[in-house]
């Protein structure tokens, strides 16, 4: 076929559904697609069984089950195994930042000071068409360091320095398809396909200049089990045998952010340790998930969400399980995301959350930790100085920290029912920020700064399900609004009022132009639904699909 022609060249069975782009068809090449559509023949049946235990765990949850240690694993939990070492290029891990795959994000994060940037395809991305190819551009570009961005505003060019953080690729979860590829007539893996594209593009120079011989390096979302790291370290098997690397180049670290993963996280490890440099405490998607385990548990309702830190019990037996876990295997202990980001225009106020910064990185580093996230460059001077003042001349804690007290942890305190209490004002904030989020994701904005916090899909999950939560079991509030019960009718009225806050904040302008009522709607329909939705964006995915019938050609 003619290279003039615009259409994708694909092969076999494979039919791509998004705008043609000279661009992204560098990225988008036959035998790339190729390879993904490989992977997809290859796992997609063991990927719908996992799904379907998901599901099947779900029911016994909402029957009353409670989620634990599986006695069929304990030999796993109690050998005397260990992970591969930990790569050198990848030792020092102690402050990482994150952010979306968005070219000028990508260039600050890579030279922001941070030891790892993880460049996000998940929860901090919009996947639009648009957002996933250019991401998948962006990152071969600064795997070949040759990435540059003008910004015509400031009329400044951004560029790569000489010394930039490791680069780690966070693909999607397993839940999620990409309806704009479709593979023998079915939308395609998300995951795979983001692991797919940028791993056939870019692991022979990045193990060149960032691995050390090792890599790419990678963190895996939103797992409920090992069955579901067995089927990841099968697909890292299978890209190291195509490209003919060493079994066990491929890294990756896991975010234990669901509820059932934190009584699997020996078992994780043991299925990817060839594989795994460690674990990372996705502690806001974390309490997402204690609500969506326990939906059908009026005994277990959250309290405001401003009132679920790490220092209730289940939450510290979380962090402390995990640093036990990792260290015994050799591996990494990430800790948490700070979300803050600086207010320019208090000092005073932004003073005060640094100081929140510092006094919860020290906790992390105290508990344990070898390293933590942040959401803003301007935290890393903050957060780098407790690390290295309190671990000096050393790249991690794995072998000094060994917690041996948290062999006490139980069940019991993993699952501990929160203490707080539950007022309108967080109803109204829930409902503020899952609606202005929302609308900046259906706009291709996945990352949104809002009340000096950074929000992504996981924050405003937790937004989501509490609202639901309370509605669904009419909560009696016993914080501000005291003896209020938490109705439909209540929430109609909070809904139209912080819609008329959110458009005064924003602007008449703004508020018209965007789609904040159509975010409202989508997230009001979830908020008072009989039964919980699985994800946020997964019911608004098909919201920002954009399908061209005939953006693609056989060869």
């Amino acid at each position: 076929m003619s290279k003039n022609m615009s259409y994708y060249d694909v092969p076999d069975g494979v039919d791509i559904r998004g705008r043609y782009s000279d661009e992204f068809a560098q990225v988008l090449t036959a035998d790339a697609l190729r390879f993904v559509a490989d992977l997809q023949r290859e796992f997609r049946g063991r990927i719908r069984y996992a799904m379907e235990c998901r599901r099947e765990a779900k029911r016994r949850y909402d029957a009353g089950g409670l989620p634990g240690f599986d006695p069929a694993t304990k030999f796993v939990r109690e050998g005397d195994w260990v992970c591969a070492p930990v790569p050198p290029a990848v030792a020092d891990r102690t402050v990482e930042i994150t952010g979306p795959v968005e070219r000028k994000m990508i260039i600050n994060a890579l030279n922001s000071g941070a030891k790892v940037f993880m460049a996000d395809f998940e929860d901090a991305l919009s996947p639009s068409w648009e957002n996933l190819m250019k991401g998948q551009v962006n990152l071969r570009d600064a795997v070949n360091r040759t990435i540059s961005f003008h910004d015509q505003a400031r009329n400044r060019v951004y560029k790569l320095n000489d010394n930039t953080a490791k680069l780690f690729v966070r693909p999607r979860g397993w839940h999620l398809p990409e309806a704009h590829i479709l593979i023998d007539g079915e939308p395609a893996t998300g995951c795979l396909v983001d692991f797919g594209l940028y791993f056939f593009h870019n692991y022979a120079n990045f193990r060149a200049t960032q691995g050390g011989g090792y890599g790419p390096f990678f963190y895996l979302p939103k797992m409920e089990h090992s069955r579901e790291a067995k089927i990841w370290n099968c697909v890292f098997e299978r890209a190291e045998k195509f490209a003919g690397i060493e079994r066990g180049s491929i890294r990756a670290t896991v975010l234990i952010e669901t509820l059932p993963a934190v009584f699997q996280m020996n078992e994780i490890l043991y299925e990817l340790r060839d594989h795994s440099v460690g674990l990372n405490c996705g502690r806001w998607d974390y309490i997402f998930s204690y609500v969506k385990t326990f939906q059908a548990h009026r005994d277990r309702l959250l309290p405001d969400r401003v009132q679920v830190g790490m220092g209730q019990h289940f939450m510290k037996s979380y962090s402390d399980l995990l640093i036990r876990t990792c260290h015994r295997r050799g591996v990494h202990a990430m800790g948490g995301m700070a979300a803050q980001i600086p207010i320019r225009d208090d000092p005073a106020a932004n003073a005060a959350a640094l100081e929140l910064v510092r006094k919860d990185k020290l906790r992390e580093v105290r508990a344990g930790h070898d390293g933590t996230w942040a959401a803003h460059p301007g935290l890393i001077p903050t957060i780098l100085d407790v690390f290295t003042s309190t671990i000096p001349n050393l790249p991690n804690q794995i072998h000094t920290a060994k917690r041996e007290d948290a062999d006490s942890i139980t069940s019991d305190d993993l699952i501990r029912k929160p203490t707080g209490t539950r007022s309108i004002s967080a109803l109204r904030l829930n409902t503020r920020v899952g609606i202005q989020y929302l609308a900046a994701w259906l706009t291709g904005t996945g990352s949104v700064p809002l009340y000096n916090l950074m929000e992504d899909a996981a924050t405003a999950e937790i937004s989501r399900v509490q609202n639901w939560q309370w509605i669904k079991h009419g909560v009696e509030l016993d914080g501000d609004g005291v003896g209020v019960k938490v109705t439909r009718e209540l929430f109609g009225r909070v809904v139209e009022e912080e819609m008329e806050r959110v458009a005064r904040e924003v602007g008449k302008e703004r508020f018209e132009r965007g789609r904040f009522r159509e975010a409202c709607r989508i997230f009001a329909r979830q908020c008072v639904s009989e039964e919980l939705y699985d994800f946020l964006t997964l019911d608004a995915y098909n919201n920002i699909v954009v399908m061209h019938p005939r953006a693609s050609a056989r060869l």
